[in-house]
């Protein structure tokens, strides 16, 4: 209650959820809701962390339980999908199970990384190797980048978070991109303003537009998810919130792609704006998106 009282704070995120008993997860929402959210009508979100399938994370979100939990499975298929160029079906097929076991519409915790893990971008850039001991290389040498490609793949996962449902949560400096291997390397010093370099201020200039993005546009807060190419290293989706449609998508190759969507995703004659710099072409209610390399698009429209 300190905490809550003291510094109004939003929430919290609890570690190890499935190592506490559920009477405690229990006990402990019971008398929030019961406290400061009845006084003060403020609502309190709980966020936990579990590895393992649904079921079991799912079996700790409920009425009287943790509002949401950190959704693993589909991080681990973001990183084989945008740091180690696996096809993007089983990211896909990873969403599509979280949605139906969750709820097309929750509050699950969709990451850029986590203190438990080597840092997204060091895998992205080829810095950390998969399948090696990401703990071990952390103590033994200085984990960086590597090839600056990493970047832009976390710039595709961060807009891929930030674009779906539930609730995106960004692991300190995944902002701008700090490498780092498994825990302790990972958790390294924070770092802001002139000690970052031109492409991490990019990076964050990126976050920084995906983010009011999401803010600005009801369609990637609650719109409904329909999927419309995942063909190989290209996905693409749109977010309908009534007459409202952004179309999103990603070429994770290094080839440009011309991306034809659907017909009737967009209403004809719809002014369409393309926000990160891929020309998009329009033939009555037709559209064509050109895909640079390791790219995405979000696409929105004025009616």
């Amino acid at each position: 209650y300190w905490w809550l009282e003291e510094y109004q704070i939003d929430g919290f995120r609890h570690d190890a959820a499935k190592h506490i008993p559920l009477t405690f997860w229990r006990m402990l929402t019971e008398k929030i809701n019961s406290g400061i959210v009845a006084a003060e009508q403020r609502p309190v979100y709980q966020l936990g962390e579990t590895y393992g399938g649904v079921e079991l994370i799912g079996s700790y979100i409920g009425s009287g339980l943790l509002d949401a939990q950190f959704d693993f499975n589909v991080y681990d298929a973001a990183l084989g999908a945008f740091a180690g160029g696996q096809d993007f079906d089983v990211l896909a097929g990873r969403l599509e199970e979280s949605l139906r076991h969750y709820g097309a519409h929750n509050l699950m915790g969709y990451i850029t990384g986590n203190q438990d893990r080597g840092r997204f971008i060091s895998y992205a850039g080829g810095d950390l190797l998969f399948g090696e001991d990401a703990k071990k290389a952390g103590w033994t040498r200085n984990i960086g980048v590597g090839d600056t490609i990493g970047y832009r793949k976390l710039q595709m996962l961060m807009a891929f978070n930030m674009t779906i449902p539930g609730i995106p949560v960004i692991f300190y400096g995944d902002e701008f991109g700090m490498p780092g291997g498994n825990d302790p390397d990972c958790r390294r010093m924070m770092r802001f303003g002139e000690s970052l370099n031109h492409m991490e201020m990019k990076n964050l200039a990126v976050t920084r537009r995906l983010t009011s993005l999401r803010r600005e546009n009801m369609a990637l807060l609650y719109g409904d998810m329909l999927f419309l190419k995942t063909e190989g290293k290209v996905l693409s989706y749109a977010r309908k919130y009534f007459g409202n449609t952004v179309l999103v998508a990603f070429n994770n190759s290094p080839e440009a792609v011309e991306l034809p969507a659907p017909e009737g995703v967009f209403p004809e004659g719809a002014s369409l704006l393309s926000h990160f710099g891929n020309p998009v072409k329009q033939d009555k209610d037709r559209v064509f998106l050109s895909l640079a390399p390791f790219s995405f698009e979000i696409i929105t429209y004025n009616p």
